[in-house]
């Protein structure tokens, strides 16, 4: 018998598993580094491409505003908020997402926000009125109201059926989630997506959970990957709106192809809407504007009276009082009032933007405003509190000097000037239209 001396030696099989692992995270880490690329940032004119910012001076400010907006807004994250239940952290992630360039909110049993004179406190308190808590919390339910202006926000009544409606959208869904089982969000820890070629997934949908309590058990189990965003304190969680700024934002460092992700069609439908939004607001004047607040708030208050009858119905509330039950009456006439009011600017503001939609100026490039156009919404206890500090212009405190610009035309007149422009064109078109007898003789 024969023995053979070509024994393998001892070192050669961990070298070759060494080689092999070696190999391996080159090849994935070239795979995610080429994957990057081919996600190009949005395919914007090179005449709209220069750069750009707002000054004083520059005509069609607000339109080039809008349109720089929509240059950067993005359809590929959708942000999803399940059961939130304080209305300012409601009002603060509305607003975030909109600055951050978000497009699609979702929202799952959203929160009450009375417009009435009643506030309420965390604790269900009654928040005393002309106090600082109270202009606070009036400010955001504004803040709130012109970010839905330029967002679209879609309500559910619960999680099954957004749930369904992201499945049939063909999202990606990952829930945030501060359990030990979620995923860093992190280009090492996230998987690759082979549609983007990203670790942000060509269509994700992004849920933030209840106060305290998060994503309900309903949403974890019906998503696709629960996420967290790693913290470096001994506090192990973050305010809902601070959570949801700061998740959104990571996700633009984790993929900056994210800004401006979005479709031709779907720029045209924000500029049919924006630009005649812009117009919409300008084109009344000062006593209409103020004529159209009284009617809005007429109706809210009516509708607060259908809300106190729907609960006295509902054995929970107290009779109304006979001057309530009149006035409820009104409400039909009220609200055919401001449809028709609404109707009339919303014809009059397409005019005056028809062209601008097919031929956009070019946008502003960085969206921040000149100091002559910034300004602080803040309660007037809290600015006479520090007037010693802020000031006028004297304080080189932009936001607080109050400048009063000397637009030439102001936007208000430029979207005026259009309409009244387009009127007389009309007119003159009509009058050198030849007439019947005109036609038959020239045939």
């Amino acid at each position: 018998m024969t023995t053979s001396n070509s024994t393998m030696p001892f070192w050669k099989p961990f070298v070759s598993g060494v080689a092999v692992t070696a190999i391996s995270m080159i090849v994935f880490q070239h795979y995610r580094e080429n994957s990057k690329k081919k996600r190009p940032k949005p395919n914007i004119p090179e005449t709209q491409n220069k750069e750009l910012m707002d000054s004083p001076h520059l005509d069609m400010r607000m339109i080039r505003k809008a349109e720089g907006a929509i240059w950067k807004r993005t359809s590929r994250v959708t942000v999803v908020v399940e059961r939130c239940t304080n209305d300012h952290n409601y009002s603060a992630i509305l607003r975030t997402a909109e600055a951050l360039g978000i497009q699609n909110v979702y929202i799952i049993a959203p929160p009450i926000i009375r417009t009435d004179e009643v506030l309420l406190s965390m604790k269900g308190k009654k928040i005393k009125q002309g106090t600082d808590e109270a202009e606070g919390r009036k400010l955001h339910h504004l803040y709130a109201q012109r970010a839905t202006e330029w967002l679209t926000v879609r309500e559910f009544e619960n999680t099954r059926d957004c749930l369904a409606e992201l499945r049939r959208t063909g999202h990606t869904i990952w829930a945030t989630d501060l359990s030990q089982v979620a995923t860093c969000l992190s280009q090492e820890e996230l998987p690759m997506d082979t549609n983007s070629g990203s670790v942000v997934p060509e269509k994700v949908a992004v849920v933030f959970g209840t106060e305290s309590v998060g994503c309900t058990a309903e949403m974890l189990s019906g998503c696709d990957l629960r996420v967290y965003l790693p913290l470096r304190g001994f506090a192990d969680s973050l305010n809902l709106s601070v959570a949801t700024a700061l998740v959104i934002h990571h996700l633009f460092v984790l993929d900056p192809s994210i800004e401006g992700d979005m479709s031709d069609e779907e720029r045209m439908k924000l500029r049919r809407k924006w630009f005649a939004k812009l117009a919409g607001k300008r084109l009344l004047t000062s006593r209409q504007k103020k004529d159209r607040a009284q009617l809005l708030s007429t109706i809210e208050q009516c509708r607060d009276i259908a809300r106190k009858q729907a609960e006295h119905e509902d054995g929970s509330g107290v009779p109304l009082q006979a001057e309530q039950i009149a006035k409820l009456q009104t409400l039909p006439s009220l609200q055919a009032e401001l449809s028709a009011l609404e109707k009339l600017i919303e014809t009059k503001a397409e005019e005056a933007v028809i062209d601008l939609i097919n031929n956009p100026p070019p946008p502003l490039t960085d969206l921040r405003r000149h100091d002559e156009h910034r300004v602080a919404h803040i309660s007037k206890s809290t600015r006479e509190n520090n007037i010693e500090f802020w000031g006028g212009t004297e304080s080189h405190m932009p936001a607080t000097a109050s400048y009063h610009t000397n637009e030439n035309p102001s936007t208000a007149n430029f979207f005026r000037n259009r309409v009244q422009h387009n009127n007389v064109t009309r007119r003159n078109e009509k009058s050198t239209q030849p007439t019947s007898e005109d036609s038959l003789e020239q045939m």
